[in-house]
Order: C-alpha cells, then structure tokens, then sequence
C-alpha cells in the first residue's frame, strides 16, 4: 500500500502572517456582521413579541427600534477600542480603570440614547407619526441598565481578542536584573529585550529593534516586520535607549538610526522618514533637530 506524504500543519507563526493581511477586513466584518445580523434578528422577534401580546403596533415600528439601536451601537465601536486603549482592563490596571470604564458606560449610554432616539424621529416623521420615548429620565434609566451590559459585554470581548493577539504576536519585556544585582543610580540601557510567545521564550538584541511606536499602555517594538508590545511608556523607554543609536523623531515615534533609509522634508515643518524596509513614519517638527548629526553628537 503506497502512503502518501502528509503536508505538516502550519505553524503559529505562519497562521499569523496569513492572517495580518485580512486583520483589519476580518476585525471590522466582525462588528459589522454582528451588528447587522442582531438588528435583523432582533426585530424579527420583537415583532412576533408585539403580535402575541396584541399591541397596536405597526410592523415596521419594531424594525426601527433595532435597527436605529445597533446601527448607532455600531458607530461607536471606534470610540469604545480608543476609550479602552486608554484605560485598558488589564489584571495590574483594573483597580485603577474601572472607574474611568465606569463613567464611560455613562457617556456611551448617553451617546447610543440621542442617536438611537434622533434616527427615530426621522424615520417616524417620514411615517407621518411622532415618536416620543418618554421622561428623558425614566427612558436613560432604563436604556442604561440594558446599555451597561452591552458595554461592559463589549469591554471584555475587546479585551479578551487583544490579550489574544498579544499571545499570538509575541509580548516583550525588559530584562530583569539578578536577584543580588545592585540597584543602578540611573536606568540602564537594555542590550536585550525578552519576548514571551505561546509560552517559549526569546531574546531579542535591543540593536535589532528598527522602530517603536507608543500604542496606549504599551510601546510597540518593530523588529523584522513583527511588533512586540512592551508595558511601558515612550519617555521610560527613551531614557533607557542608546542615543546615539536612537532618536525619538514623533511623540509616538522613536527610530533605530541604522534602519533609517531616507528623510523627506515637508512644506509644513514636518518630514517623513523612510525606513529601509519601506515604512513611513511621520517626524515632527519639534523632534527634526535630533535628526542632524551635530545635534546628536553634542
């Protein structure tokens, strides 16, 4: 019996790959797929709800309940991914967030209510009818106690898919000092960044790093066209790079001088930096003196 060869199963590294490309079709069909598939299914069964209770109602009223409330939760999803970035609920944050996360259920609620709210009026006055909700009180009441499961539903999700996506990417770390080190007087530059991935373990030359990028809580490590999040901020980690190596060229920016391919001044003030791998990255006008040769080696 002849056997044939058996194609190995991809790696975790090249599912990865595979998937960055469709990341952000796969992550925008996800919300908008979710929210149009509950607008549909949702005035389906408020509709059948009405009939079997006998209301008066007429048969495109309940479509415009749920559609006018998920189209509205739907244009707010950048602002929820901004607000969580922000304060994100994190196991060594949530103490400190969830009061910020607190009040923004309260600002989300509020935003979901008018807009849901000003889309029905239209759609009533085109009807010929008037809409009217209520109290505005009695109706942001009970809006919210529904609200505030939808956001604190759409909190853990976000956050559950980036703690995901942080396992599968890699997250880095700096180095800790042995246990019998002496405490250094200033901040010590790392030669080496640790990166945890799926459980193992890697150690990555601080010289390879080609670029960072502030992204909330975290910093970015460029390297090799794979960004590793480490859990610090732009001015700690600045403090602790080599100078002559890199230079922060954009509030969110810093880059390794090696990988630099070319700086493009701009009519504004402002430049562009190619890198050699073909990324652009803004320099801002505040940071372009950095750039010049005498500047660093003052």
């Amino acid at each position: 019996m002849n056997s044939q060869p058996t194609t190995p199963a991809p790696s975790t590294d090249q599912l990865w790959q595979r998937y960055q490309p469709w990341r952000r079709m796969a992550e925008w069909g996800f919300w908008i797929v979710s929210y149009l598939v509950g607008a549909a299914t949702n005035s389906v069964t408020a509709l059948m709800d009405i009939r079997r209770a006998g209301l008066d109602f007429a048969a495109w009223e309940p479509a415009v309940w749920e559609w006018s409330s998920h189209l509205v939760a739907l244009a707010l999803v950048p602002a929820v991914l901004w607000y969580t970035r922000r304060f994100p609920l994190h196991f060594d944050t949530w103490r400190r967030n969830l009061p910020w996360l607190a009040v923004g259920s309260v600002g989300w609620s509020l935003l979901h209510i008018a807009g849901m709210v000003a889309l029905r009026k239209a759609v009533y006055v085109t009807q010929g009818y008037h809409y009217d909700g209520g109290p505005w009180e009695r109706t942001f009441l009970y809006e919210y106690l529904k609200d505030v499961r939808q956001f604190a539903g759409l909190v853990v999700l976000i956050e559950g898919y980036r703690l995901l996506i942080r396992r599968l990417q890699g997250e880095a770390s700096l180095l800790a000092p042995a246990d019998d080190a002496p405490l250094p007087d200033q901040p010590e530059r790392p030669e080496r960044f640790l990166v945890r991935k799926l459980g193992k373990e890697f150690l990555i030359a601080a010289a390879e790093v080609e670029w960072l990028q502030a992204a909330g809580n975290y910093v970015n490590l460029h390297v090799r066209g794979r960004d590793y999040p480490l859990r610090t901020t732009m001015a700690a980690i600045e403090s602790q790079l080599d100078p002559a190596r890199f230079v922060r060229v954009h509030r969110s920016y810093i880059v390794n001088l090696d990988c630099v391919g070319e700086i493009e001044p701009l009519d504004t003030g402002d430049a562009r930096i190619a890198m050699r791998d073909g990324m652009q990255i803004p320099c801002s006008r505040t940071y372009r003196d950095a750039l010049r040769p005498e500047r660093r080696a003052a």
